[in-house]
């Protein structure tokens, strides 16, 4: 067993874990979802309320926060977790996905990656001794590996040449974070597993990086395009070959059943801005599918958005929340924020129940239906 990850049950059924998560800065029951607060603040909402909804960690972003303010500025001010006020633990991205999202112009090397600025065009670069050089700055408490995410739709040569690239990247990681002490201090690293679509290039990066024996390990190169049912697949591709004993994450996903489903595959950990993003757009989760607040028919509704979901919006009606959507009020953001991060963590506290109760593998069946024959219930309503 991981000195540091302990697992305490598996579901009967399906691959589902209970785990404990130990870092730097706190213990995390998983499996758990994390806010994403991708440059020093998860948007709309202070750390005090994130922590008052029950998030056990949060994210930040290498990419984005080397850019602006920089991590040398974050390091002389005390570090991330001081910079923003957190004092729980902090997961952060390499910033390789981002590099590949969002740069203007890149240019992949064995090296790593030289790449434009998509603020104001500067040329950078970002290989494994600077990504770890950073997120040793920022004081992470779970550092990701710079890694190479291919496209969708990729072919196999191009993919089987990411995956490469990504376990010697991988490998320089963990070189690099044993020499500056940052392993050593406590801090972990992950890797990241990527393969796209091809089942042999997952398992063969799954063992690859388990070879190495990191603290931790990430699913990548998920949601990038492809239908639901693949990405599914490409998700139970890779954990079987995951070592059993640490941490399984899947990065940047997803909606409430698609998180239940990954659990039963085996996933511990997960990240996404989907509900802080829709909250924006008045957009909020029940377990009857999502709701759109914009919708005439909750004009005078005095309901909360969902019974017994205890948190500071619950306190309004959807009618009030509705006004505030409408008249553009900044006040809507953080009340639909707070709503639908707390849905999230209060549906993967759930899931830690039922997997410690052992009827987790009927549980989220029943939970996925009843959301899914809900959403498409609204769906038909509002073409009606």
């Amino acid at each position: 067993m991981s000195k540091h990850f302990d697992l305490l049950k598996t579901d009967t059924v399906t691959a589902a874990r209970r785990g404990r998560l130990r870092t730097l800065h706190g213990v995390i029951e998983t499996p758990i979802f994390m806010p994403v607060g991708t440059q020093g603040t998860v948007k709309a909402v202070t750390t005090a309320q994130v922590k008052e909804i029950g998030a056990q960690i949060i994210l930040g972003n290498t990419y984005h926060l080397n850019l602006r303010p920089g991590s040398e500025l974050v390091r002389e001010l005390g570090g991330l977790h001081t910079f923003m006020g957190w004092d729980g633990p902090i997961l952060t991205d390499s910033g390789g996905f981002q590099v590949f999202s969002l740069a203007k112009l890149r240019d992949v090397r064995e090296d790593g990656v030289a790449f434009q600025s998509h603020i104001d065009g500067a040329k950078l670069f970002l290989g494994p001794r600077e990504v770890m050089t950073i997120q040793s700055n920022l004081g992470s408490d779970i550092a990701m590996v710079i890694d190479e995410c291919p496209p969708w739709p990729c072919e196999y040569d191009e993919c089987a040449r990411a995956v490469e690239r990504s376990q010697r990247w991988a490998t320089a990681c963990k070189e690099i974070a044993t020499e500056n002490g940052f392993l050593g201090s406590g801090h972990h690293v992950f890797g990241i597993a990527q393969g796209s679509t091809f089942d042999e290039l997952r398992k063969q990066a799954a063992l690859g990086l388990a070879a190495l024996d990191l603290p931790g390990y990430a699913v990548g190169g998920v949601s990038v395009g492809e239908p639901e049912p693949e990405m599914i697949k490409q998700v139970g591709a890779t954990t079987p070959w995951l070592p059993a004993d640490k941490p399984r994450y899947t990065m940047g996903l997803g909606t409430p059943p698609q998180i239940l489903k990954m659990i039963a595959l085996g996933v511990d950990m997960f990240d996404c801005v989907l509900p802080t993003r829709v909250a924006r757009n008045g957009l909020v989760f029940t377990p009857d599918g999502p709701m759109n607040l914009r919708n005439e028919q909750y004009r005078a509704d005095p309901r909360p958005i969902v019974e017994g979901l205890d948190n500071y919006t619950a306190r309004f009606s959807r009618a009030y929340l509705r006004h505030l959507v409408l008249a553009e009020e900044m006040l809507s953001a953080t009340l639909l924020t707070i709503h639908n991060l707390h849905f999230y963590l209060d549906l993967v506290a759930q899931a830690r129940a039922h997997i410690e109760a052992g009827d987790y593998g009927s549980w989220h069946l029943a939970w996925v239906e009843r959301y899914e024959a809900g959403a498409a219930e609204r769906r038909r309503r509002s073409a009606g």
